[in-house]
């Protein structure tokens, strides 16, 4: 399993320091929409100030191999594992573990977890343990991607119960409220992932693995994607803008997913990436085991 760990760690230490080509276009179409604009508007040319400057950061990261923001974030790992996988649980974690670990060691990573969050908050000195999902699927493979999730834009994260009446005109009002509130505190242009449908706890869990989507791929269900659509637009004409500063561009793209629910109940849930949308992917083929 050293291959797998080795593999783990490698993606880490490459997000830690590059964005995936897709989070770099949406960044360069912002900048694009911006730079229009910025002759006449003051938020556009203070929000393009502030794309410049992480333009500029990103340059400097990927040539220097440092991290593009000082909270290199915690672990979330979330693991697709076929039921037909050779491979056992235990040591997919272990290698998930060791991995981490590896990628802490060898690339910068801020040492940024504490062992219990309310009373000596001790830091683990290793920026460890990671969260970690578990998931079947079909097949025999092994899928595992990880969000470095910096706790900027975490803390804006939120949890709204909605009327199971209230369509999809709630859930607009909902996302929008929660990034208004948010403001400029998640280091926007940001990517905001919506969470519909479970329980309470199941919709968090959706909402961060909408973050996990190619963010240049729409939602597969063409009324989804259409939604996605209306709540992007509705964030943008908030006027946050990059920085906070304003502008046109305060979301670089919205995702949900969804399940089914209980009748009396809308659960959603909202997380949001700040502009550095750090992921890592592994796919591991039955052929390596």
């Amino acid at each position: 399993m050293k291959k797998l760990s080795k593999q783990i760690s490698e993606a880490l230490e490459r997000a830690v320091v590059e964005l995936d080509e897709g989070v770099l276009e949406k960044i360069m179409e912002a900048h694009a929409k911006e730079s229009v604009l910025a002759e006449s508007s003051q938020g556009s040319k203070a929000s393009l100030a502030v794309l410049d400057a992480i333009l500029e950061n990103l340059s400097i990261a990927k040539k220097q191999r440092l991290p593009m923001c000082q909270d290199t974030g915690m672990f979330l790992v979330f693991a697709d594992v076929g039921r037909a996988c050779p491979l056992s649980l235990a040591s997919i974690e272990q290698s998930i573990i060791e991995g981490c670990s590896e990628a802490v060691q060898n690339a910068y990573f801020r040492r940024s977890v504490v062992d219990e969050p309310v009373f000596d908050r001790e830091n683990t000195k290793t920026n460890l343990p990671p969260i970690i999902w578990w998931n079947l699927v079909d097949g025999n493979s092994l899928k595992i991607q990880i969000l470095l999730k910096g706790f900027g834009s975490e803390n804006c994260s939120s949890v709204r119960m909605l009327n199971p009446t209230g369509g999809s005109d709630a859930v607009i009002k909902a996302v929008t409220e929660i990034v208004k509130l948010a403001g400029g505190k998640p280091c926007p242009p940001i990517f905001v992932g919506v969470g519909l449908g479970g329980t309470m706890d199941r919709a968090s869990y959706l909402s961060k693995r909408a973050l996990l989507r190619d963010v240049r791929e729409p939602h597969p269900d063409k009324k989804y994607a259409a939604l996605e659509e209306q709540i992007l637009s509705s964030i943008q004409g908030l006027e946050i803008g990059s920085g906070g500063l304003g502008g046109q561009v305060t979301a670089l793209s919205v995702a949900i997913e969804e399940e089914s629910t209980h009748i009396a109940g809308m659960p959603l849930a909202v997380s949001i990436n700040c502009w550095a949308d750090r992921k890592a992917t592994i796919e591991w083929e039955t052929e390596h085991a």
